[in-house]
C-alpha cells in the first residue's frame, strides 16, 4: 500500500481541470461575442494561445498549482484568508493526531510549501504511517477520526469543506486493505465524524490558535 502519510488539503487534479474548463469556456464565449462587440479575430486567438500556454507552463513548471500560488499572494488580506482555510483544515489533523496518538512528522500550510516539498497540493499534514496495511479495529477507527478531522474543522470554522478528497480516498483504502464489508466502513467513518465534530466544537479556541501557530510559520 502506499504510506498513508500525507494528507492534501485539496484535490489539485479536479482544479486543474476547471482550469482548462475556464480557458475552454472563455475562447468559446470570446469566438462567440467577439465579432458582434467588434473584436478580432486575431486578438481571441492570441488570448487563446496565450491561455493555453499559461497552463501549459503551470503544469510544466508549478505541477498545476500557478493559480492557487497567485491566489495566496494577492494583497488585501485575501491570499492570508485563503492560507488560513488551510491552516485550519491542517490543524483539525493535528489535533486530533495528537489525541489518538498518531505522531505527526510534518505540517505544511499553503501551495509553495508543498511545491517546495514535491507535492501537488495546497496542505498537508505528515504521519507516522502504520506497521501493516492490515489494521485492527481500533487502529481504524484513531485513523478514520484523524483523516476526517481536517473536513471537520473547515465545516465548523467556514460550514463547509473544499479539501480532503485524498483523505477521504485514503481512508476507503485502510478500510478496504484491512477487510471489512462497505457497511461497516460506512458506519464507523460517520461514528467517528460525529466523534470529532463534538470534539472539536469544544475545542474550538484551541483549533483555532493551533492554525494561527500554523500560519505563522508561512513563509
Amino acid at each position: 500500500m502506499a504510506a498513508p502519510e500525507r494528507f492534501p488539503g485539496s484535490d489539485q487534479g479536479s482544479t486543474a481541470a476547471l482550469a482548462a474548463g475556464v480557458v475552454v469556456a472563455g475562447v468559446s464565449a470570446a469566438a462567440v461575442a467577439g465579432p458582434l462587440l467588434g473584436i478580432s479575430p486575431w486578438l481571441i486567438a492570441l488570448a487563446a494561445g496565450g491561455g493555453l500556454a499559461a497552463l501549459t507552463l503551470d503544469a510544466a513548471r508549478f505541477g498545476g498549482l500557478g493559480g492557487h500560488l497567485l491566489a495566496e499572494a494577492l494583497p488585501a488580506g485575501l491570499g492570508r484568508a485563503r492560507l488560513r482555510r488551510i491552516a485550519i483544515h491542517e490543524a483539525g489533523h493535528v489535533l486530533l493526531a495528537a489525541e489518538n496518538d498518531l505522531p505527526v512528522q510534518q505540517v505544511l500550510v499553503g501551495s509553495l510549501a508543498c511545491w517546495r516539498q514535491g507535492l501537488r497540493a495546497n496542505g498537508s499534514t505528515q504521519l507516522e504511517p502504520p506497521d501493516h496495511a492490515k489494521l485492527a479495529l481500533e487502529d481504524l477507527r484513531r485513523w478514520s477520526r484523524v483523516l476526517q478531522a481536517g473536513m471537520v474543522a473547515e465545516s465548523l470554522i467556514y460550514g463547509g469543506s473544499r479539501g480532503g478528497a485524498d483523505d477521504r480516498a485514503l481512508l476507503g483504502r485502510l478500510w478496504g486493505l484491512s477487510g471489512y464489508d462497505v457497511t461497516t466502513a460506512q458506519n464507523e467513518q460517520r461514528r467517528a465524524r460525529r466523534e470529532v465534530e463534538q470534539w472539536l466544537r469544544q475545542r474550538r479556541s484551541d483549533l483555532e490558535a493551533r492554525a494561527e501557530q500554523l500560519l505563522a510559520a508561512v513563509r
